[in-house]
């Protein structure tokens, strides 16, 4: 089986086509931002979302070295996404991606907080367009991620089936700290 990052690219490359507006709600080392600038393309765009600097300045460098132009890199907490987002785009999202927890080579004390991400997707799931995607890849292992689990889990499992389509994907391991992999698909 696939890492779950891999799934999460796999599950976003079906839903979003070049000219699309995408979202890493957690730019962390850059790579979802790199993904979906690739699948965008010249004539769309992405906006990379990270409260810390140094996240956004690796993701900067690794922007650079793929000669991508056409994202827009702030630093804020994600659980503003909804102000930080245009409301040209509300509506027109085709993908939302969060890869909670802490920066990896990073300050492992400062990691993504429940509260925050729970507003985030909130906002990721109102923005988002009809058959638009969110993947949410959630780290029980670190000091918080269980709780922050099993809150993103009770949201995004909870939600009107009429509305969205959820789902959970485990990580191969069988321990009860291996990430998860949650997509949701907003319905027609």
């Amino acid at each position: 089986m696939p890492p779950l990052t891999e799934q999460a690219h796999t599950i976003i490359r079906q839903a979003v086509q070049p000219g699309d507006v995408a979202i890493d709600a957690t730019a962390g080392n850059g790579h979802d931002t790199k993904f979906l600038a690739e699948l965008v393309g010249e004539t769309g765009h992405v906006f990379a979302i990270d409260l810390q600097q140094e996240a956004l300045q690796r993701t900067a460098v690794l922007l650079g070295k793929a000669a991508l132009v056409h994202v827009h890199l702030v630093q804020r907490d994600h659980a503003e996404l909804k102000a930080i987002i245009p409301g040209e785009h509300h509506g027109r999202i085709a993908a939302v991606m969060f890869n909670l927890g802490y920066l990896p080579g990073g300050n492992r004390s400062l990691a993504t907080r429940t509260d925050s991400t729970l507003e985030a997707i909130r906002s990721a799931l109102e923005i988002i367009r009809p058959v638009g995607v969110l993947t949410v890849i959630a780290y029980p292992g670190h000091s918080g991620g269980t709780a922050e689990a099993i809150a993103v889990e009770r949201l995004l499992l909870g939600l009107s089936p009429a509305g969205y389509e959820t789902a959970k994907h485990l990580a191969a391991s069988e321990s009860p700290l291996a990430p998860c992999l949650f997509v949701v698909t907003k319905r027609a």
